[in-house]
């Protein structure tokens, strides 16, 4: 499977997913004006990517400085589909990278912990 790589702008995250070494990042901010527009690739992608897993560990670095409701819900199912990965023998590592003094960006962490239970959280305080 092709990797995805795409450059983070001044409204969008870079994307760094490393299919072949199962290492997958979002990194920046996140509000495009049309978020499903903005994630449906990279949502077709996984969707591509996780039926072909066995036994697999999958590591997710999430670094997300800010992002609006629109892509809150994209994000939402992003992490629903690790979560079936994982519920299917999968292991799936997520390390959520957030600012020390940010509790909102560590609270939205802490939720999709406590929602999709599967996942490995792993909340990585970084110094502001």
């Amino acid at each position: 499977m092709q990797n995805l790589y795409i450059a983070a702008t001044s409204s969008t995250p870079e994307v760094d997913f490393r299919f072949d070494s199962h290492q997958l990042s979002l990194r920046g901010e996140s509000y495009p004006e049309n978020a499903h527009a903005f994630f449906g690739p990279i949502m077709d992608a996984v969707q591509a990517y996780l039926p072909k897993l066995h036994a697999t560990t999958v590591t997710l670095d999430i670094q997300l400085a800010y992002f609006n409701s629109s892509s809150t819900k994209v994000l939402l199912e992003l992490f629903g589909l690790f979560n079936k990965a994982a519920v299917a023998g999968n292991y799936v590592h997520l390390n959520w990278h957030y600012i020390e003094d940010d509790e909102t960006i560590l609270e939205f962490g802490e939720e999709v912990a406590d929602d999709y239970t599967a996942l490995d959280f792993h909340p990585c305080a970084m110094v502001g």
